[in-house]
């Protein structure tokens, strides 16, 4: 029986391994008034958004929304992308972990008050 246990565990073991998915990153920086990167194309997957402040002069931050959202509502906004603290100058923080499915998204950050910027996921 306990042999039977073991193989058992051993399966979900591999099983669950299986199945994780990699967790990639994705590196944006600000400038005064702008992301360097003006659009993004990602595939289906795992994400970390590192944010970096090139001398903004203010703290900046992060803000993920689906396209079509009212991006002036935080429910809309996807929680796990803000970075964990504001990003200082001369700083990168980085978000939680974001599951992407295929669609699009806008991306901006109200503390920098930069245009919103497009990210696609295939």
């Amino acid at each position: 029986m306990k042999k039977l246990i073991a193989i058992f565990s051993l399966l979900l073991v591999i099983t669950f391994s299986s199945q994780a998915q990699e967790v990639k990153t994705v590196s944006l920086e600000q400038t005064k008034g702008e992301f360097t990167q003006k659009g993004i194309t990602l595939s289906e997957g795992s994400y970390v958004f590192n944010i970096s402040n090139n001398n903004v002069g203010t703290d900046v931050g992060f803000v993920l929304i689906p396209e079509g959202k009212d991006a002036s509502d935080a429910k809309n906004h996807i929680k796990s992308a803000y970075v964990t603290k504001v990003v200082a100058d001369g700083k990168t923080e980085s978000s939680q972990t974001v599951e992407l499915e295929k669609g699009t998204y806008k991306y901006f950050c109200p503390l920098n008050k930069t245009p919103q910027y497009t990210l696609v996921v295939e």
